[in-house]
């Protein structure tokens, strides 16, 4: 059986699961997509060391920011993790809505890009900028160029990857096929009136600033073209650092991204009839859940 534990960002899932595992005895999966990079600890609110030695969390840290990683080389390393567990109860828990969907459900057998094609797309992406690359995705793959998001570089980019590798378009390889999982999964969702969600993101990004985020952030300012590090957090003090706005407005823009961001995950999840909605209080009412559906 594999136990779930998502929801949007900040609303309490490490705290739970932590719960959850000393329960059981079990450890914790990580499924947050940005917490498996070991450069990124602040930014990600990846567990702290007090909170691994309650729990020991897999898929944390253990990837580096220079690595190639995507969700399915997670789904494989996971399914692989679960497969050779002794426990009859895994426990998965995070907001990467894709990593978890991957888990859950698989994703769609994509070929894994060529070194090569990889650093010629990422050249062109520096030399010709993504508008570029997003009228080429236009060209030859209309039907996904409809659904992509323009926004996102490595989006546009991988799919160009595959169009260029393959001579197929990336649409092709889309089936969106469900596949069978030889465990039963158990869907516990996390959340919270919006007011208190948002005080939780705002005190979490006030805790990140307090525990040298931005330190971090210029540790990592070289690296800020790598798609790990479009991320919330990140981005905006490279802004600050890059002259465009003052901290303080950084930090705030910090707040505001969140909060979107928390919004679309709820939005992603709640298409899930399979989730079971919990407050992340509810320790007791959660774990009566699992038991009663184990």
């Amino acid at each position: 059986m594999l136990i779930v534990i998502t929801g949007p960002t900040a609303v309490g899932k490490t705290a739970l699961s932590i719960e959850v595992a000393r329960h059981y005895g079990i450890p914790i999966i990580n499924a947050d997509s940005r917490q498996i990079y070991r450069e990124l600890k602040i930014g990600t609110a990846s567990p702290t060391e007090e909170e691994q030695c309650q729990a020991h969390h897999l898929f944390v840290g253990s990837k580096s920011i220079h690595d190639y990683y995507n969700a399915s080389m997670y789904e494989r390393e996971v399914l692989d993790y679960i497969k050779s567990s002794s426990s009859p109860i895994n426990l998965l828990s995070g907001g990467s809505m894709m990593y978890i969907d991957a888990v859950c459900n698989g994703i769609d057998d994509i070929p894994t890009v060529d070194e090569n094609i990889r650093e010629l797309m990422k050249r062109r992406l520096d030399e010709e900028g993504l508008e570029a690359l997003v009228e080429e995705l236009r060209q030859l793959d209309p039907e996904h160029y409809k659904t992509v998001d323009r926004q996102n570089p490595r989006r546009v980019v991988h799919a160009l990857e595959i169009c260029h590798m393959t001579g197929k378009t990336y649409t092709s390889f889309r089936t969106k096929q469900r596949k069978n999982r030889p465990f039963r999964i158990i869907k516990i969702g996390l959340n919270c009136d919006r007011k208190e969600l948002y005080n939780r993101i705002n005190a979490r990004v006030d805790d990140m600033m307090a525990d040298g985020l931005l330190h971090e952030a210029e540790e990592l300012y070289e690296y800020r073209q790598m798609n790990a590090l479009n991320t919330v957090g990140y981005k905006e003090l490279f802004e600050y650092m890059n002259g465009r706005w003052s901290l303080d407005e950084a930090i705030e823009r910090i707040k505001g991204n969140t909060r979107r961001y928390a919004r679309k995950q709820l939005t992603w999840f709640k298409r899930d009839s399979e989730v079971r909605w919990f407050h992340p209080n509810d320790i007791d009412d959660i774990l009566g859940y699992i038991e009663e559906n184990k």
